[in-house]
């Protein structure tokens, strides 16, 4: 099932109020777009309390899910509140969609309001925060270019597929284990930069010193083809010269760069739909025929010669929320081209795999199940056909998804695993704690499989899984389990 906001989760919320009024911060003609606007006002107001409301605009790419936070100083406690989930901790106010409003398409607003008790004067919050970002600041990248170029000889091993492990070039066995990196498959399409943070060799450096050894990068087609909705600084050439050089200091730090294709164009407004927007600013259920084919020539000629680096064909399919049936889907799914539900053409894995192949690049592929990634019930019977023998099959797991227990683990993981290697790409929960992805790491590593934490992003975890509360790996609570069980693993 589709994950909780997270790869969509750059756009926020920020506003400065007087009370008894609504300000709204001025931008000038000359500025980039906020992200997103927040009007907040105290609308009345009495000895010991008071009523407010925020409007939330998103100015930005559509969000399926918001949280708006703010501190309210003074002694200020929110008491009851209305079209959101209201709750305080300490000084930071939470306000989280209502089931019935979470989704917030681009130009859309939405408002709630609460009442608060209060011992002194209602200083207005001075910061408001949607979904981890600020808003009413122009739309600057937050991750300016590295200043130190990539480390030289890169120590990643070259990896092939050995039976039903990973193997480098000596037949060492080798486990993926890591973390992903989220930013590159929404910074630039929502035209705020290529990376969301810093991926110079210290924020690289503070992934190694976890003990991961993989880290999965998610990309968008359309920024690496430089499409004309893109802006030329984040798109073509720049965007593919920043991701080789994120994979280079991967690879210097010993770490295998997973690139995977997170975004992808073609309009899909069926069922479970992420958003309605033909462009590549939501996870859409398959691949297009359009544009996905020539995505992956033109990534598979940039690293063909590196064998280091590991293609993941598409992030989370969803053919099976378009259609009823189970059979149209995994054809779909394999096959492609016309698909019940989908009204683009569809690219399916197979074509992928060919796209990939016909470059020469021998790179480990892997390819995602169906029900974004988390049902593996019938890979071993549609897999696509690899000339190379290099294929693996990825996995996707959180604490919500439909198949999150050892008795479908057993039952549809253990037969793909004894085939071929099989990764988790994404494990996760979105409790803010790690109960859950313990279990997933037990089980996996009973069977030595691979599998990667999401996301190394300073987000709330309570948003989505973040793993980290800053870039020098200091770990939230979540976090804190995948950080001290690869430090185990490898002491």
């Amino acid at each position: 099932m589709r994950h909780p906001p997270r790869s969509v989760l750059l756009a926020a919320a920020g506003a400065v109020a007087l009370a008894s009024s609504v300000l709204v911060p001025a931008v000038s003609a000359q500025a980039a777009t906020p992200a997103c606007t927040v009007e907040y006002a105290v609308t009345s107001q009495w000895d010991s309390g008071f009523q407010g409301s925020v409007r939330i605009t998103n100015n930005k790419a559509a969000l399926d899910g918001w949280k708006l936070t703010f501190d309210l100083a003074g002694g200020q406690k929110v008491t009851q509140g209305w079209n959101a989930g209201w709750s305080q901790s300490g000084t930071t106010v939470t306000a989280a969609n209502e089931s019935w409003n979470g989704t917030l398409g681009a130009g859309a607003s939405v408002s709630a309001g609460f009442l608060a008790s209060s011992s002194g004067g209602n200083t207005a919050p001075a910061v408001f925060k949607l979904n981890g970002t600020t808003c009413n600041v122009d739309s600057e990248p937050t991750d300016p270019p590295p200043t130190d170029p990539p480390p030289a000889g890169g120590t990643a091993p070259a990896l092939h597929v050995s039976g039903n492990k990973f193997a480098d070039a000596g037949g060492t066995t080798r486990r993926l284990l890591g973390v992903n990196r989220s930013g590159g498959e929404f910074m630039c399409v929502q035209g705020y930069g290529i990376w969301d943070g810093p991926v110079d060799d210290a924020a690289i450096k503070a992934i190694a010193d976890w003990k991961a050894n993989a880290v999965r990068i998610p990309l968008n087609e359309e920024c690496w083809l430089g499409l004309s909705n893109i802006k030329p600084e984040y798109g073509g050439a720049n965007y593919i010269a920043a991701v080789k050089d994120l994979v280079a200091r991967v690879e210097a730090h010993g770490m295998t760069p997973i690139v995977e294709l997170h975004w992808s164009y073609g309009q899909y407004t069926g069922n479970s739909a992420g958003c309605s927007d033909v462009h590549a600013t939501c996870q859409k259920p398959m691949p297009d025929m359009q544009y996905t084919p020539a995505f992956w020539a033109s990534v598979a000629s940039t690293f063909k010669d590196d064998r280091a680096t590991v293609f993941d064909l598409f992030n989370e399919p969803y053919p099976d929320r378009a259609t009823s049936s189970t059979a149209d889907a995994w054809k779909c799914w394999r096959d492609g081209g016309t698909c019940p539900g989908i009204s683009y053409e569809v690219a399916g894995m197979q074509d992928l795999v060919d796209s990939i192949r016909a470059t020469g690049a021998k790179n480990v592929i892997m390819a995602g199940g169906l029900a974004y990634a988390n049902d593996l019930s019938q890979w071993n019977t549609y897999r696509p056909t690899d000339p190379a023998g290099n294929l693996a099959a990825a996995y996707h797991v959180y604490n919500f998804n439909t198949c999150s227990n050892e008795s479908c683990w057993n039952s549809t993981l253990a037969p793909v695993a004894a085939q071929v290697p099989l990764v988790a790409g994404e494990i996760g929960e979105n409790t803010c704690a790690h109960g859950f992805t313990d279990q997933v790491m037990k089980w996996f590593d009973d069977r030595n499989l691979s599998y990667l934490g999401w996301t190394w992003n300073t987000w709330d975890c309570s948003s989505g899984p973040s793993l980290i509360s800053a870039y020098d790996g200091t770990p939230t609570a979540y976090g804190i389990g995948l950080r001290d069980h690869l430090r185990a693993l490898n002491p």
